[in-house]
Formats: structure tokens, C-alpha cells, sequence
């Protein structure tokens, strides 16, 4: 008893500030209910923050899920606009058998897990192989234009020869127009191309935009490759010297869509033999 009245004496202002501060707040909250309401709001207002932050952690880590989904999304529209496209643009010119033939276009997504756009033998390696139904010599294009060719496949992987490759020689024409030439790639950048076999007496403007023209099969008729930002013609030549701004930016794709045509094999036997 004696210790505890010497405690009491010690620390006595100390012990009735406490007692003074608790009874302060229980009259605050039981009696004041602006106080109240202010701190529950407070109180929620810090809840909801906590909860948008784990939503937010929640849903970053399902990008790539939601991407794949988005792909294959992307895939299925392209293909029904394709169908759209050639059923008003040839319906009352062709046959119904050559309509029923062009929508024959087929588009898987697929992501990109390896890449190389820094040397002369530049390549793609796709996530989709043999067992999805990838073949060699399919069309690859992402959602801003043409991508390139599957050259090699496995069970699991394609391998895909892009438009900035020396070796690859893309058929294409300019919308404006519909002249024909060839894309080819001389390096270094990742972001042109030439356009040659364009005559002098053609003519072109920078802006002008470069499209598939169908003919080859490995791709749809009219898919964007890029537009003309430098038109030269030297004196005497013969044909332009034309720079193309590609369309895909090879640096930052991750996912494309593999063309599909199944009748690609009876288009390429009707081709004359050399």
C-alpha cells in the first residue's frame, strides 16, 4: 500500500492526464457527431486507398494475361473485318465463288519470346509451333501493319524472317496509286525500308502509304507496311530512291497474329515453272 501511494505520488499528473484524455474522447464520439462522422470518413478514406492499392497490384500482375486475352481478341476482329471488307468490296464485282475464296483468311494470336533487330539476320520466335497448326511460308502481322514469314517450325515455336531482313523481298504497292514494287531492308535502323522498282515517271509523295498487295498470298490484300518519308530521284536514274517509315515498330512488339491461307497451295501451282 505504502509503494503504492509513493507511485501514485511519482507519476499522479502523468496518470490523471491519461484519465482526463480518454474521458475526453469518449465524450467526443458518444455526444459530437460531426467529429464522429469526420473520423469514420477518415477511417474509410484510408481503407478504400488500401484496397485500390491491392486492386491495382492485383491487376498488374494479370497483364499479361489480359494481353494474351486482347491478342486473341485483336485476332478474331481483324479476321471479321477482313470478311466484311471483301464481302462489300467484291460481292457485286466477282463470283460467288471467288467472294467465298477470300474469306478464307484465318488469324491465330501469337506472342513474341524471342527477337533480334540489332544485326543482318534479324528473326522473330513466336509461341505457337506445329501443334497449334503453324506452317512455313504463313504471313505474321501485328496490329499496325505487316511483320513478316514463318521460316522455320517446331513443335512449340515459330520462327519469323521479318521485313527487316536483307534476305526478305516483300511484293507490295502504293495505295494512292496501286504502283507496284518491292520492300527491301539494307539496315541499319529497324524503322525503314526501301521501296524500289518505282519508276521515274510515277508519282509519289512523302506520306504516301505503302500496302500488301495481295498477289503473293502470304497476306490479305491492303494491310498498312508503313508510308514514304524520303523521296529522292538522282538525275539520269531511272527509278526513285524511296525510304519507308515501317508501321510495326520491331523494338517493342510482343504480340502478333499468324496468317492463314488455305488456299495458298493451289495459288502457288498455277505458277509457271522456270
Amino acid at each position: 500500500m505504502h509503494n503504492l501511494l509513493r507511485l501514485i505520488q511519482k507519476y499522479g499528473n502523468f496518470l490523471l492526464f491519461l484519465v482526463m484524455e480518454v474521458a475526453a474522447f469518449l465524450w467526443l464520439f458518444s455526444e459530437q457527431k460531426l467529429q464522429q462522422s469526420t473520423f469514420l470518413a477518415s477511417s474509410n478514406s484510408a481503407i478504400a486507398s488500401y484496397n485500390l492499392l491491392l486492386t491495382n497490384a492485383d491487376e498488374y500482375f494479370h497483364l499479361r494475361e489480359e494481353n494474351g486475352a486482347l491478342a486473341a481478341e485483336n485476332a478474331r476482329l481483324r479476321e471479321r473485318l477482313h470478311r466484311l471488307e471483301s464481302v462489300v468490296e467484291d460481292s457485286v464485282e466477282r463470283d460467288s465463288s471467288y467472294v467465298y475464296s477470300h474469306l478464307q483468311w484465318d488469324y491465330m494470336p501469337a506472342r513474341v519470346v524471342d527477337v533480334a533487330t540489332n544485326s543482318g539476320h534479324n528473326y522473330l520466335v513466336l509461341n505457337k509451333g506445329s501443334r497449334d497448326g503453324v506452317r512455313e511460308g504463313e504471313g505474321v502481322l501485328s496490329h499496325d501493319g505487316v511483320v513478316g514469314v514463318v521460316s522455320a517450325v517446331n513443335r512449340h515455336f515459330a520462327q519469323v524472317i521479318p521485313v527487316i531482313h536483307p534476305k526478305m523481298r516483300l511484293s507490295c504497292r502504293i495505295h494512292r496509286n496501286g504502283q507496284m514494287g518491292f520492300l527491301e531492308w539494307t539496315g541499319p535502323s529497324s524503322r525503314y525500308a526501301n521501296l524500289t522498282d518505282i519508276g521515274r515517271h510515277i508519282v509519289v509523295e512523302e506520306g504516301d502509304t505503302i500496302e500488301t498487295n495481295g498477289l503473293t498470298g502470304l497476306f490479305p490484300e491492303g494491310v498498312t507496311i508503313g508510308v514514304i518519308d524520303k523521296v529522292e530521284l538522282p538525275e539520269g536514274d531511272t527509278y526513285y530512291n524511296l525510304r519507308v517509315a515501317l508501321a510495326t515498330d520491331f523494338k517493342s512488339l510482343r504480340y502478333v497474329q499468324i496468317v492463314h491461307n488455305p488456299l495458298t497451295a493451289e495459288q502457288d501451282s498455277m505458277r509457271v515453272k522456270k
